[in-house]
């Protein structure tokens, strides 16, 4: 008989199924049946999987497919077994033949080469296929796509941006719109999506604001619940047409040192429990979350891919998560390569793993290290059993053991379908935010005969990052002449443009030559004096405000107001007497001071996704009332970052020479009609510090439109054992009212919107006074106090 320590050696070379009986080998493998809970098909298969078998669940292929691939780009099954017998874990982006750039791999040689849909598909079942038929376990691949606001692959629908969805304000709209990604993406053979974003956003400098959903830790907690949702569905297990969903980064990915991706983070522990933590603990408490992805910033010296205490003691000892901890694209080769915390591959998988990352995010390049490391006694086999138990549970729970080929006739009548392009357009239409407004809308259709329709983002539909080409697309001018036709004459000029080319994937950005430009300038003006009113859309390019992954692809800026010539068309074109209607379409928040303080009117559009040139036209001609809110401070000048509402009261003490007040504040929106908010009532004014309170107000609109109103609830502790915030929101709610009609709203608030982390670094309430206001906005708001004894 082989002793069980022999056994144990034995195990991580070759699979105990060499040592089961000859009848028991036979009957059907207990993982392959469906109805057995999935804990014991997850320990049935790993006791029969070699060492080898088990690190190859951990590893990803993205430029290394290739490996699998003929020269049509095809998957190749023979060549499949020859480089990878022990199986492949997960596959990268199916839908992109190259593979992902990294900090270490910029070439444009690995991105952007698109498989059309149903070369996607037979790429995809003939993988699975593949797995399950020639591979000795037959497990699955999972495969990953990119879909933070859309399914990131070619015909897919294009949904407005994160920071535009945000300023909805509307949770509902959020969670139908993820749920159409998630069916697009699943529809394509995919099982993971890598969004959403809950990173909290507080420096404009940062290229990647856009990606999330603004500054405020609630609004992003509510905003990632409503995302998952609708990706995934309740519950830990997929329904069909449902994704998992990949909660990211955690954290402190939003406030780097000098607004620089993947800088430190310079944050104490109560701060990130404060601010950067919540948006995270929600989805966790509240959603069966799939994965969670760490971020490629250390903080207080530990980058997360390496941080024992954040992954494991917070994340699954604090918060109870049980999913998969998914690596950010290289992040674990950076532990050597960019944070030298490690001097090489092999240092940087052992402290990834030990730290709980459970795959190597794209190509696996550290973790193919790890079954030789358990074999020379540098890493515990317990370790990569963890891991691998982690990556098959997911699979187990998405079904994919048992899940069919795609079709892909079915597929196809899923994707980018009428009602998808309806969601968009929908979506578009409540992300516009009305910043000001002189009186010169909404336009009326047939009023002005001539409309000119100028700017460097008039033409052009800015989908922002992670955004691949959809069926159909409608810019600012097409929207208009739809609008209008038969109605007025719409001309355009191109007035400047940003930057010299318009490929997102270029290293190099280089800004349009400024000679170019200002006779540009001149032919706007020429049209824009036998025009009646101006239309002018300006701000950034997928260049200008995008993720600065390496040192050759920077993302970053230090300067906030427009780029190039952008002031110079807007004063050019204000000197003709004409009205000019700003359309702001931008990554970043529009710190434009020149721009804010003579624009007749100013929409703030974001990026609207492939149906934003439609809601455009119908927001400036007031078919649509505007009706989104800021979901992050605009500060008037780069000197005043960082700039978030809910800050210190000891910050804000002000400057020589200029205003401490920002250029918008964080929540702020107006309307083409006007709303009252009342002020607040409570069911009690005196609460334990585990009880509830009802807050109710009233909202009237006041005006002669139909529109929305999106009110805010604030909590304020006037006195604590730490410092507060000077207000922090805790609830809101976006209403449709008719002319004249009043709603009441209501709010519960109980002991999470009331806790603090103490001086013990404990979460308690405290008894004493709290503010809690209401209103449309962060500096528009009624108070009233209640007791917490």
């Amino acid at each position: 008989m082989i002793a069980r320590r022999e056994l144990l050696r034995w195990s991580a070379g070759a699979s105990l199924l060499a040592f089961m009986p000859m009848a028991a080998r036979a009957a059907t493998p207990l993982y392959k049946d469906p109805k057995v809970p999935i804990d014991l098909r997850v320990k049935d298969l790993m006791a029969r999987m070699t060492l080898d078998e088990k690190v190859a669940q951990l590893i990803t292929l993205s430029t290394r497919k290739r490996e699998v691939m003929n020269d049509s780009r095809a998957f190749d099954p023979a060549l499949a077994s020859k480089n990878h017998p022990d199986g492949i874990g997960q596959i990268a982006r199916p839908s992109d033949r190259g593979g992902a750039a990294t900090a270490n791999n910029t070439g444009t040689e690995v991105t952007g080469r698109w498989r059309k849909p149903a070369d996607t598909i037979a790429f995809v079942n003939a993988t699975q296929k593949w797995a399950r038929e020639q591979t000795r376990l037959g497990i699955p691949v999972l495969f990953h796509e990119e879909s933070l606001h859309g399914y990131m692959a070619p015909e897919a629908t294009s949904f407005p941006q994160a920071i535009a969805m945000a300023g909805s304000f509307d949770t509902d709209l959020v969670e139908r719109v993820q749920s159409v990604i998630g069916r697009e993406v699943r529809a394509h053979g995919s099982t993971l999506a890598l969004s959403p974003v809950v990173d909290i956003a507080r420096d404009p400098r940062w290229g990647r604001i856009e990606e999330t959903f603004g500054e405020d830790p609630y609004l992003c907690g509510e905003m990632g619940v409503a995302a998952v949702r609708g990706l995934q569905g309740e519950g830990k297990e997929l329904a069909p047409g449902k994704v998992f969903a990949t909660l990211k980064h955690m954290t402190g990915h939003g406030q780097p040192e000098a607004g620089n991706n993947v800088a430190p983070a310079p944050l104490g522990r109560r701060e990130l429990h404060d601010s950067f933590f919540p948006p995270f603990r929600e989805v966790v408490r509240r959603t069966g979350i799939g994965a969670v992805m760490p971020s490629y910033n250390e903080i207080d010296g530990i980058p997360s891919h390496a941080n024992h205490w954040l992954l494991q003691d917070v994340l699954r000892g604090e918060w109870g998560f049980d999913g998969a901890i998914v690596s950010d694209y290289a992040a674990i080769p950076e532990l050597a390569t960019f944070h030298h915390l490690a001097k090489d591959l092999e240092g940087a998988a052992r402290l990834a793993l030990h730290a709980g990352v459970d795959c190597d995010l794209p190509d696996g390049e550290a973790y193919r290290t790890l079954a030789d490391q358990v074999r020379k006694g540098l890493v515990p086999l317990a370790a990569v059993d963890s891991a691998c138990r982690h990556m098959l549970t997911l699979k187990f729970r998405g079904g994919m053991f048992e899940e069919a080929p795609i079709d892909p006739k079915v597929s196809a009548k899923l994707t980018a379908n009428a009602e998808a392009r309806a969601l968009a357009l929908e979506a578009a239409r409540k992300s516009i935010c009305l910043l000001k407004n002189s009186g010169v809308l909404p336009l009326t259709a047939g009023a002005q005969k001539r409309i000119a329709v100028i700017g460097p983002n008039a033409n052009v539909t800015r989908l922002g990052g992670y955004s691949s080409e959809p069926r159909t697309t409608v810019n600012l001018v097409q929207g208009i002449k739809a609008r209008v036709a038969g109605k007025a004459e719409v001309v355009f000029a191109q007035g400047v443009f940003i930057t010299r080319s318009e490929d997102r994937s270029a290293n190099e950005v280089l800004l349009a030559d400024p000679a170019k430009n200002r006779a540009l300038i001149a032919e706007a003006v020429d049209v824009a004096k036998g025009s009646d009113v101006v239309v002018l859309a300006i701000g950034d390019t997928e260049q200008t405000s995008r993720e600065g992954y390496a040192r050759s692809h920077l993302g970053d800026r230090t300067d906030l107001d427009l780029l190039g010539e952008q002031n110079e068309l807007f004063l050019a074109l204000k000197a003709t007497g004409k009205p000019v209607v700003v359309v702001a379409l931008n990554g970043r928040p529009p710190s434009w001071p020149t721009v804010a303080a003579q624009a007749d009117a100013i929409l703030e559009c974001w990026y609207l996704g492939q149906e934003g040139g439609t809601a455009m036209a119908e927001a400036l001609f007031g078919d649509v009332n505007p009706g989104a809110k800021l979901p992050v401070t605009v500060v008037k000048d780069v000197g005043q970052v960082p700039f978030f509402y809910n800050h210190k009261p000891s910050a804000k003490r002000g400057y020589l020479f200029t205003e401490t007040a920002p250029l918008y504040p964080f929540g702020f929106g107006l309307s083409y009609t006007t709303f009252t908010v009342g002020a607040p009532g409570l069911s009690a004014p005196r609460i334990g510090i585990s009880g509830n309170v009802t807050v109710s107000v009233d909202v009237t609109n006041t005006g002669a439109r139909e529109g929305d109103e999106v009110v805010q609830l604030y909590v304020h502790d006037q006195a604590a054992s730490v410092t507060r915030p000077v207000m922090e929101l805790r609830g809101f709610r976006r209403v449709t009212l008719k002319p004249g009609e009043t709603r009441r709203i209501e709010f519960t608030l109980g002991p999470d919107d009331f806790s603090l982390w103490n001086e013990d670094m404990r979460e308690v309430v405290e008894p004493g006074l709290f503010d809690i206001m209401v209103g449309a906005s962060s500096v528009d708001l009624k108070t009233t106090t209640l007791e917490i004894a």
